[in-house]
């Protein structure tokens, strides 16, 4: 880079800093933190838990706003120092440090932008998601528990908690479902980004003629629903049912029916837990997800009417895949959606799927 083509950029990075406060309402943030702080000080804050968790996490969600906003405008203020520095000494080393701070710092602007997208309904929320191989036995089952890997590890980079409440294993390899539940501030509003149709182009390990195959997972996900949230279920319109559980790899086998699966009668809508011991906590997790369910159920449904309104087409099935993942012939990895490609299969598989949540998410915005 040039010196002149630095200073458009340091100048186009002061005017979205800019841009990001007004975004922001910063001080409205700030008098918000300052109020729950005044509450967390309370002596009977940790009266009613579930309460001071809320508040705790919605602090936690402000101030990461907040501080995040502050470092980037300090980060380009020093920049500003580092080019005055540069432009009088003309040093080589401090040129190479410039440009290399200039490239983190933009790393970090496009990601602080890609938060404020998250600004719709429960994007806040944790997220429950869901894996169903298609059609293809073991070979599609074993692509599931890729993705689950996948995710187990993007989850990771994001310092996301994971529970599986859910995991029902295949006969011979991989697995036949499985739910999780990935608790962290903004996990649906990055993860709404994957639900649909994963397909897989490989030369299949449980092939001994070493032909290639095509294998299809469905990734179901909806934000957790928190109590406040008012979803009517009436009770007879309920199914429960209880069964031993049998967790992923034999673990955390139980020796009494604790698992539970509820079936919501009028919608056919059938979820399960077995990661608690008891049959009282799986059944809340279970009754959490159907809550879940239902509500995406009615935005979907919404989303359904508009489209007709507006007279849209959209497909549903096996052949409206979101991604393509091509281990052979070549090594790509294909949004559909937003055409985002990435020739590193590798590290997507190892969590790496940043750059598609990235697209979608403002492909959306559009």
């Amino acid at each position: 880079m040039e010196l002149v083509e630095i200073r458009n950029e340091l100048d186009q990075m002061s005017k979205r800093i800019n841009d990001f406060r007004g975004s922001l309402d910063l001080d409205e943030k700030t008098q918000r933190i300052k109020e729950l702080e005044l509450k967390m000080a309370a002596p009977s804050f940790w009266d009613d838990q579930e309460t001071a968790q809320k508040v705790i996490s919605e602090v936690n969600g402000l101030k990461e706003y907040v501080n995040k906003f502050e470092e980037l405008e300090e980060f380009l203020d020093n920049l500003e120092v580092s080019y005055e520095l540069v432009k009088e000494e003309n040093d080589a080393e401090l040129f190479e440090d410039l440009t290399k701070d200039l490239h983190e710092l933009r790393i970090q602007m496009n990601n602080f932008e890609l938060q404020l997208l998250l600004s719709e309904p429960y994007d806040a929320n944790n997220a429950i998601l869901e894996l169903h191989p298609g059609a293809g036995g073991t070979e599609s089952q074993d692509w599931a528990s890729m993705l689950l890997r996948m995710y187990q590890r993007w989850a990771e980079t994001k310092n996301f908690k994971v529970e599986m409440l859910d995991y029902l294993a295949g006969e011979e390899a991989g697995l036949k479902s499985v739910t999780l539940l990935i608790k962290g501030h903004n996990a649906y509003g990055y993860l709404k980004a994957e639900k649909g149709v994963h397909r897989l182009v490989r030369i299949s390990p449980f092939d001994s003629s070493g032909r290639r195959h095509t294998s299809f997972v469905s990734c179901d996900v909806t934000p957790e629903m928190t109590e406040d949230v008012d979803i009517e279920m009436k009770s007879e319109d309920i199914k429960v049912d209880t069964y031993r559980a049998s967790g992923a790899g034999g673990q955390h086998v139980n020796t009494t029916d604790s698992a539970v699966r509820i079936t919501h009668l009028p919608t056919n809508v059938i979820v399960t837990c077995q990661n608690e011991r008891s049959q009282i906590k799986n059944r809340e997790a279970a009754m959490k997800m159907l809550k879940s369910k239902l509500y995406q159920l009615e935005i979907e449904k919404q989303q359904q009417e508009l489209a007709e309104i507006r007279g849209e087409q959209m497909e549903i099935g096996w052949g409206s895949q979101i991604r393509s993942y091509v281990f052979h012939p070549y090594s790509m990895v294909k949004d559909h959606r937003t055409n985002v490609e990435v020739g590193n299969t590798q590290g997507v598989m190892d969590g790496e799927i940043d750059p598609f949540i990235d697209a979608y998410l403002r492909y959306q915005m559009k």
